[in-house]
């Protein structure tokens, strides 16, 4: 149970990092500020689904954010819903 709980914290670790060093600011105070808030309590299922968010260009995820361009069915998500409705300075 202590190397699972330990692995899941390094995912979280590798999670963060990833979330504040996207390459553009707007991505990373986006991505950043929410896996401050929502990462500590993500379980597996989320966690899986905030790593595929990661890998999409940051492009896309911005302007999925601005609300420019409709999220295609295959990326939608629970998480990826909770951050397009995340409030960066709240």
């Amino acid at each position: 149970m202590q190397d699972d709980d330990e692995a899941i914290a390094s995912r979280r670790k590798r999670i963060h990092f990833r979330s504040w060093h996207r390459g553009t600011q707007e991505a990373d105070l986006l991505l950043g500020r929410f896996a401050d808030r929502y990462l500590p309590t993500m379980d597996r299922d989320a966690l899986d689904q905030f790593e595929a968010v990661l890998e999409v260009p940051e492009p896309d995820i911005l302007a999925w954010y601005l609300g420019q361009e409709s999220v295609p069915g295959p990326s939608r998500s629970p998480i990826l819903d909770l951050i397009l409705n995340f409030k960066i300075y709240e």
